[in-house]
């Protein structure tokens, strides 16, 4: 093992060098362009924990637009992770307890895994060297023991190797590693940029090569046998030519659709994650207006953007290629310039109609997502309807929609049929009587005959393919304005923090930005937070909810909001919490404002236990509902802390109950908990998340006296700074 790290070593970057680390990777593994202006770290990081160092890595990628995830790989995946998680950046265990932290640079995997040096060259290290470096502390309590064991049990010596591994393998398997952080562009990157990394045009030229080819082929095979009818005989020769040509398209047909697959593929798992991503990224103003049957309209939107996309948009490229090709071969067959010239203006007749379907089908697209989220919100308020309404009265509405929507439905399919009918089939009683009159006329040779009729067939397919793959395109235009906003959003910039102020906190320590930045003098302690002349309105030119409002916190305070419904104490808790940002007036967080500290850390600082109807418990495990907002894959000592926080709220007993415990499921498929249970869940959430200062919005008015006082204990003994709102 000496000499195994004594290789890395060589190869290993300090953390005095991890901008430059982090520069060089992106670089060498064109996720940049260019070099950037990324700083190195301060001296005093290399003392700072794993967490600080991590956080000064995500911003620090953040800085030249890239993202970084934190990778935990099991014993038995390391080596899965080496070939295939580049480019990345590995922790190397140090081999003396008192040296600093060393990092590996994964750039790619080529038979060898490739590392980036300090000296800013390539070195092949095999794939065994590194995770050998990478599992040790993990396997060196248990090698004696194996060893010995496997002395005792005589394997022979040329065996030791594997029987060691094996064993390992299966005492280790269920072990996790932090085994470092992956660089990759982030989903809201230039679509482009991200195609070109993803390797996207590779399977875009091949497709279209082949495609080419497939049509020259095709074309080929038309010339051959139309050559033999016209001339009068057809022979065994030209038979054999015939069918060699149309065997050929069979592995080109082949080669298409893999590099279509691949295509489609690559390029939906992007467009998903940018989608994701930008739904992460809308303010709570985009939406609030919204209902659940529209969220749900947006979410099939999406499904069909991306099918549409990669279906529709592929094949109207590709009908053009045909079309072209077509009018090309009409030119050169037995009608010339003017049969060329009909297809031309066929084309234009098709894609008139096509505008026609464009109109009719926006129409009923709107018609569409209204039915569908008025249904949705029927459903999920069905009980309030059967309570409340006349049931004499509950379908009037739903038949007036229906009607519209079946009339518009007719229309659609009535430019459907005006489309198939006239499009792909007139054109060939069309394209047809090019080729009959030269033929009756005797005016042309029987090579140009057949090469018409082949144009003739190639132009009608071609309309097909343009029929169909127009219409996709037009729907793909109808969703893109429900999700055209999803992918707008993910662009937006990533609000970052200081990188001189990452390393000067230490969360380990429990360290606020501001006492690790300078002392505070004797008896003037800093405040939490300062808002001074907050004014926010909802509308640009609405009225103010809040006006030049001002609020200090010092550290410590308890604080209770009180007010009428409707008075601005939410708005104010979402402005304070970062979840809104005011129209004038500024906000300070130990000292330092929301640009410098940055929306992320200023979120994880100040955090807020929506009002009941705003929060949400997701269909997923107990533990994830809970520890969401800490981590996620959780650490041993985060479940520790969430059952203590569960038991202390009084949801111990619900804990006892569930089968799975943490890893209970819960939400409308799972668990049922009930309002007051909810309730709690979302407080235990809230404090899980070791924040500076806690705002609960409402949190307590479900809960009976005796939860109510239980909870209220809990969140006074663990909020550091609180404020809670509440009606008089």
């Amino acid at each position: 093992m000496a000499k195994t790290d004594a290789v890395l070593t060589s190869y290993a970057w300090p953390v005095s060098r991890l901008g430059e680390l982090i520069e060089t990777l992106s670089r060498r593994s064109r996720l940049i362009p260019r070099p950037g202006k990324l700083t190195q770290p301060p001296e005093s990081l290399a003392g700072a924990g794993e967490e600080t160092i991590s956080k000064w890595i995500d911003v620090a990628a953040g800085q030249i637009g890239l993202e970084v995830e934190i990778v935990t790989s099991y014993y038995a995946d390391v080596e899965q992770l080496l070939r295939s998680g580049s480019p990345a950046i590995l922790r190397l265990p140090t081999p003396h307890p008192d040296a600093g932290p060393l990092y590996l640079a994964l750039l790619k995997y080529k038979r060898k895994a490739r590392l980036l040096g300090p000296d800013l060259r390539l070195h092949g290290v095999r794939t065994e060297v590194i995770r050998d470096a990478l599992c040790y502390p993990y396997e060196a309590g248990l090698l004696e023991e194996v060893d010995q064991l496997l002395l005792e049990a005589g394997v022979s010596p040329e065996r030791v190797t594997n029987a060691r591994r094996a064993i390992l393998r299966q005492q280790l398997s269920a072990v996790q590693l932090p085994a470092g952080w992956i660089l990759r562009l982030p989903p809201g990157a230039s679509i482009w940029q991200q195609f070109r990394h993803a390797g996207i045009y590779r399977p875009f030229v091949i497709m279209f090569t082949m495609y080419f080819l497939q049509i020259m082929l095709s074309v080929a095979s038309w010339y051959v046998i139309g050559r033999g009818v016209f001339m009068g005989h057809f022979d065994l020769g030209w038979l054999l030519a015939w069918a060699l040509l149309l065997l050929s398209t069979i592995p080109v047909q082949i080669f298409v659709g893999d590099a279509q697959n691949e295509l489609s593929l690559t390029a939906g798992a992007i467009f998903k994650q940018r989608l994701l991503h930008g739904s992460l990224k809308l303010e709570p103003e985009e939406i609030r207006h919204q209902g659940m049957g529209q969220f749900l309209g947006r979410v099939m939107e999406s499904e069909a953007v991306e099918m549409l996309a990669l279906s529709g948009g592929f094949m109207a490229l590709l009908s053009f290629v045909e079309l072209g090709i077509a009018g090309f071969i009409l030119y050169k067959g037995a009608g010339g310039i003017l049969h060329a010239s009909l297809l031309a203006l066929w084309t234009l007749v098709s894609i008139t109609i096509l505008w026609r379907y464009y109109e009719i089908s926006r129409d009923w697209a709107v018609a569409y997502r209204e039915m569908t989220n008025d249904l949705v919100e029927r459903m999920v308020g069905h009980r309030t309807r059967r309570a409340q309404e006349n049931p004499h009265r509950w379908h009037e509405d739903e038949d007036q929609a229906l009607d519209r929507y079946l009339k518009l439905s007719e229309s659609v399919d009535h430019v459907n049929e005006q489309l198939s009918t006239i499009s792909a089939r007139g054109w060939l009683v069309v394209g047809m009587l090019g080729v009959i009159i030269p033929f009756t006329l005797n005016t042309a040779s029987p090579q140009t005959l057949a090469i018409s009729l082949g144009g003739v067939l190639l132009a009608s397919q071609a309309l097909s393919k343009l029929v169909g793959g127009a219409q996709s395109l037009m729907n793909l235009f109808i969703a893109w304005g429900q999700v055209g906003p999803l992918f707008a959003a993910a662009a937006r910039p990533r609000e970052l923090q200081s990188l001189d102020l990452v390393s000067l906190q230490q969360p380990e320590t429990k360290k606020s930005p501001s006492q690790a930045a300078a002392p505070v003098a004797s008896g003037a302690p800093r405040p939490l937070l300062i808002a001074r002349e907050l004014t926010f309105r909802y509308r640009p030119h609405g009225h103010p909810v809040i006006q030049e409002v001002s609020l200090q916190v010092q550290p410590g305070d308890r604080l209770l909001l009180e007010g009428p419904s409707g008075g601005g104490k939410s708005t104010l808790a979402a402005l304070l919490t970062g979840l809104r940002k005011p129209e004038s007036g500024s906000l300070i967080l130990w000292g330092f404002d929301r640009q410098i500290l940055g929306s992320e850390e200023w979120r994880r600082r100040v955090v807020m236990a929506p009002q009941f109807q705003e929060n949400h418990v997701y269909s997923d495990t107990f533990g994830f509902n809970l520890l969401m907002g800490r981590r996620w894959p959780p650490e041993p000592e985060d479940l520790q802390d969430a059952e203590a926080v569960c038991r202390e709220l009084g949801l111990g007993e619900v804990l006892d109950r569930m089968p799975s415990g943490f890893n209970q499921m819960l939400g409308e498929s799972g668990w049922q908990l009930s309002h007051g249970e909810r309730s709690r869940l979302y407080i235990a959430r809230t404090l899980l998340q070791k924040a500076d200062l806690i705002v609960l919005d409402e949190s307590f008015a479900a809960l009976d006296p005796e939860n109510l006082y239980r909870s209220l204990r809990t969140v006074l003994q663990r909020a550091p700074s609180l404020l809670v709102i509440a009606h008089p």
